[in-house]
């Protein structure tokens, strides 16, 4: 018969640990930064222990109340598993939960099966156990300080408003995406847009406008197609090239929140837009009837580019900004050797706005392009 005195707290213990473990590892409480899954995987060995010694005493028990306390077990787990799995739509943690239940179950298992069939022998079983526990512990912690990949650290993180990766080349259009204030707390908005669909070669940034950190990072593969890794609090940033994903849709999570999911849908690029701008021949001659260019106002969609071509016998330049200003050609500028005669020049517009433009070696003429 089994021991109903040690079952009991035994099969409390152990759905209790149990249930803290499910919420820990699926990501429906935030307890992986908080310490709570080591505190329940704990209480989970300690019933386990007792629930194990229960079953066996006096050989493996069939009785009503045994069978009992097997099903209230399995149920409980069933149902907070199921619901774990019904509240993320994609659970990367699952490797990891499955590998902490072995952990946890086989040497609780063994140390239970000793105390009750050979007594002797318990004693150096435990100790063999912790031993080994202690040794994986303290490899873990060490390799994490100092190991090939360590990710751990004696000091403190410096949050700064870093991109990962680099700074995209100029001219490449970026869409953002705002990670909302508060979106830590499940039930709120997180990604704003949570849909975004781009054209295959602009960038995507995600600013981080949330007083903690999160992650953007492909849910389908667990980060192997994209992965910011921790995306510091207050305003920093990730940005994502997508030149080297496929033209199709891209579901994302943050890792810390894994409610928190968005989409990304890449489209093929689109044929490139092209305005054209002629410098007619006498523009380097200053007259009344005199076009400079041609057209000297132009309005297109952002993402056109502009080509203007020098049909003149001088050498011109096309150059942002005003022949008043300070500073000129910030934004685009042929420079004198690269426009000589029968020469082209062309520049991308990528955001909205109103451009004005000059030649530096005849200021009188002048021209601008609006983007809308």
């Amino acid at each position: 018969m089994s021991d109903w005195d040690l079952m009991m707290p035994g099969m409390g213990l152990t759905a209790i640990g149990l249930a803290g473990v499910f919420l820990s590892y699926l990501g429906i409480a935030n307890t992986f930064l908080t310490g709570m899954q080591a505190l329940s995987g704990l209480t989970m060995f300690v019933g386990l222990v007792f629930l194990s010694a229960g079953i066996l005493s006096g050989g493996v028990s069939t009785s009503n109340r045994a069978k009992a306390t097997t099903l209230v077990i399995f149920g409980i787990s069933g149902s907070v598993g199921a619901f774990a799995l019904s509240q993320n739509a994609t659970v990367t943690s699952l490797p990891r939960f499955v590998g902490v239940l072995l952990i946890i179950m086989i040497p609780t298992v063994v140390i239970a099966f000793t105390a009750m069939k050979i007594p002797q022998y318990t004693k150096p079983i435990s100790v063999i156990f912790l031993l080994a526990m202690g040794v994986g512990i303290g490899s873990y912690t060490a390799l994490g300080f100092v190991g090939p990949g360590a990710q751990f650290s004696v000091h403190p993180v410096i949050e700064q408003n870093q991109t990962q990766p680099a700074a995209p080349a100029p001219n490449v259009p970026i869409v953002s995406v705002a990670i909302l204030v508060n979106a830590s707390i499940k039930g709120n908005p997180n990604y704003q847009p949570d849909t975004v669909t781009v054209e295959k070669g602009n960038i995507i940034e995600w600013k981080n406008n949330d007083n903690t950190i999160h992650t953007v990072t492909s849910a389908s593969d667990a980060g192997a197609t994209f992965n910011s890794d921790i995306i510091p609090k207050n305003g920093a940033t990730y940005q994502l090239d997508t030149s080297k994903l496929n033209g199709t849709e891209y579901d994302y999570m943050c890792t810390v929140h894994p409610f928190m999911t968005g989409k990304i849908i890449i489209t093929a690029p689109q044929k490139p837009v092209i305005a054209n701008v002629t410098i007619p021949k006498g523009a380097s001659s200053q007259g009344t009837a005199q076009k400079y260019f041609d057209p000297a106002e132009l309005s297109v969609k952002v993402g056109t580019t502009v080509v203007w071509t020098n049909d003149d016998t001088s050498t011109h330049t096309v150059t942002s900004g005003n022949s008043s200003d300070n500073e000129t050609g910030t934004i685009f500028d042929s420079g004198i050797s690269k426009f000589k005669a029968g020469t082209t020049f062309s520049h991308k517009f990528t955001g909205a706005g109103t451009f004005n433009y000059f030649c530096q070696l005849h200021p009188w003429m002048s021209g601008k392009v609006t983007v809308g």
